[in-house]
């Protein structure tokens, strides 16, 4: 076999191989090496997650020329890393932030708002940024971020309880193209700060605000201004109604909806949702029955594929077999354990 046939096997077969494996790669002999290292669409990612020492891993990998093109840093739940590895980064070893795209900093908890805007302010290419379970960034970061990254699509502030409002105006005034915003327990937002989101950002194709109890129809019924929107996390709105449904239903693209343990749904809001969803959660809702999956049936019939109705006591005709006669393409019935 010559030497390009060669290359080229290598290549597809590396194209697969964890990030592990392809570091492991380059020391089985020169020949190797160099096949591997000529080829940068095989460093375009730097995958840390949850290694030990990620912080020092991180800065060693972009001193490497290998990284020059790198687009994608996962440090998801990485141990040690901290504001210093961040500024590091900005003022020693980033040659070739500008490519930069995708930034993961989830459940790296000893990041600060120090440390988000030292990368931000040099890494302005970054589209899609994610720093779920953080309780030290604040809305000075937020601020920072958007201020930023000009082109941002993704922003995940899951469980960062210190964000308020603040955060929320921010975004609606220099992100309001954003497309996917996580909100998930960022349990200090209210009305004011979604409502804020809802009337500007109109955009969005996903939107999670899983166990925001706090907001009432007041801002949730804005969430049909979002024509776009394709995915809807409302797990524990308590105080969603039918009627913010009805408003819902105006987002002829929502493909996935879960409304697990919104308690005031009845059929009424059933009857009123028209999209073709492909998911969707009653998970724990009494105030459903057959008649408003019935209803529910004559829109989603052919494309619902997940449909979660344990706990719904109401729903008389909910086992398996029964829900397959009205929706056959189901192939998942829980949504949540």
């Amino acid at each position: 076999m010559d030497k390009e046939r060669v290359s080229q096997v290598m290549l597809l077969v590396s194209s697969h191989l964890p990030q592990r494996d392809l570091c492991a790669l380059l020391c089985v002999n020169t020949a190797c090496r160099g096949v591997l290292l000529s080829h940068a669409s095989l460093w375009k990612a730097i995958n840390l997650q949850g290694k030990s020492q990620a912080g020092r891993r991180l800065l060693a990998a972009l001193s490497l020329a290998r990284y020059q093109d790198v687009e994608e840093i996962n440090l998801e739940f990485g141990q040690d890393v901290q504001d210093e590895h961040l500024a590091a980064v900005k003022c020693k070893v980033w040659k070739f932030s500008c490519k930069l795209q995708r930034l993961n900093l989830n459940a790296c908890q000893k990041i600060t708002d120090a440390g988000v805007e030292a990368v931000v302010s040099e890494c302005r290419s970054i589209t899609k940024l994610e720093i779920y379970w953080n309780l030290k960034v604040t809305d000075a970061a937020v601020k920072s971020i958007v201020t930023n990254l000009k082109e941002l699509e993704l922003l995940n502030l899951s469980g960062c309880k210190s964000i308020t409002d603040q955060s929320m105006r921010h975004l609606a005034e220099h992100s309001p193209s954003i497309r996917s915003l996580n909100l998930t327990r960022c349990v200090k937002l209210t009305d004011e700060g979604l409502c804020e989101i809802l009337n500007v950002c109109l955009q969005l194709e996903e939107l999670y605000l899983y166990a925001l109890s706090g907001f009432t129809p007041k801002s949730l019924a804005l969430i049909g201004n979002l024509e776009e929107l394709k995915v809807l996390e409302l797990t524990g709105a308590q105080e969603l109604s039918s009627n913010c449904l009805v408003s819902i239903s105006k987002c002829h693209k929502l493909e996935s909806l879960c409304l697990s343990w919104c308690v005031r749904i009845t059929d009424a809001g059933l009857k009123a949702l028209t999209c073709p969803l492909k998911l969707l959660s009653l998970h724990g809702i009494l105030g459903v029955t057959d008649e408003g999956l019935d209803a529910l049936a004559c829109y989603c019939s052919k494309t619902l594929h997940t449909l979660d109705v344990n706990g719904c006591i109401n729903i008389k005709r909910r086992s398996r077999e029964e829900l397959l006669q009205r929706f056959p393409r189901l192939e998942c019935f829980q949504v949540h354990s």
